[in-house]
């Protein structure tokens, strides 16, 4: 027991230690307004699109891709979709709470925390596994994302070209996608692009995790918190939970069930707040969920892991 609280914590605590880092980085004179923002773009744009290329396009294809661990995932997202959507009808929300409260529900952060957490979790195999699932998953999540901010409205459009644009220039799946193709098609990484690439990805999770500690700010926990409370919870304990279901159904086992489980209890995006403020949502209440999600989910990775700890998974 003992050992296995020792594990969980070493998976875990780094990774939001670096997170606080970030936060208390934020009350020196290192970093203002301004280089925050020019950091969450650097990670965004460069280090984390850079990161998923090189370990995907580097990693055995026929190893990192498990098509049942796609599938489950995305059947995970649409069961969360469903259930919240209709939980936060019955509980006669209006339709800017309930759009936001559904999309909170189901859109986790994988790029930025989940990645770092499989890394820790399973090292640089773990993260070409995660990373092919990502160019997958995001795609699923955007949409839904739009069908859930665009249905309490009674809205018939799907909104095409704003989904169109979430996919075509979202670089964390155009550099998933890259790699995936690189590695399927076995081209060798030459040595010079190698040892670049080897150097810029190494600031990709650190630059992911300081950027998401010096943005949290307890201001931001408003609102009603109940609501925020409740899509918490579906986010970090219920969805995790149907996502080890589904796939454990799937026949998805071993590294691949607990990466995927990990991948589906990560907490709200942040890209959940910009949706909401573009489509008619609460976007204050997102920023509430996103920051109470971030800040509650080192206890709920830790009794994921100590549950499949236990259980043996």
């Amino acid at each position: 027991m003992v050992a296995n609280l020792t594990e969980i914590l070493n998976i875990v605590v780094p990774v939001f230690l670096v997170i606080g880092l970030g936060y208390g980085i934020k009350w020196t004179f290192l970093i203002n307004d301004e280089f925050l923002f020019a950091l969450n773009r650097l990670a965004y744009y460069l280090a984390l699109p850079s990161l998923l290329f090189y370990k995907i396009a580097t990693a055995d294809f026929t190893a990192s891709f498990n098509i049942s661990l796609v599938i489950g995932l995305g059947a995970t997202v649409f069961l969360t979709f469903v259930l919240s959507y209709a939980f936060s009808a019955a509980k006669a929300c209006s339709a800017t709470v309930r759009g936001t409260f559904s999309q909170c529900a189901f859109r986790g952060n994988l790029a930025y925390v989940g990645l770092a957490i499989v890394f820790n979790a399973y090292g640089e195999p773990g993260l070409a596994i995660a990373g092919v699932v990502l160019g997958f998953i995001v795609p699923t999540l955007n949409f839904f994302s739009i069908v859930a901010l665009l249905l309490p409205h009674r809205e018939s459009r799907l909104h095409l070209m704003v989904f169109v644009r979430q996919i075509v220039f979202n670089p964390l799946i155009v550099a998933s996608f890259l790699g995936i193709g690189w590695s399927f098609l076995g081209l060798p990484v030459p040595l010079i692009m190698d040892r670049a690439l080897h150097i810029v990805t190494g600031m990709a999770l650190p630059l992911a995790l300081l950027s998401i500690g010096a943005s949290f700010s307890l201001r931001k926990l408003r609102g009603d918190l109940t609501i925020a409370f409740l899509a918490s919870g579906f986010k970090l304990l219920i969805m995790p939970i149907i996502g080890a279901l589904i796939l454990y159904l799937l026949g998805v086992r071993g590294e691949d069930l607990v990466i995927g489980i990990l991948l589906a209890g990560t907490p709200t995006a942040t890209a959940a707040y910009i949706l909401s403020q573009q489509m008619r949502g609460d976007a204050e209440l997102a920023g509430t969920i996103i920051m109470l999600t971030t800040l509650l989910s080192i206890l709920s990775y830790s009794l994921l892991l100590l549950a499949i700890k236990t259980l043996g998974i």
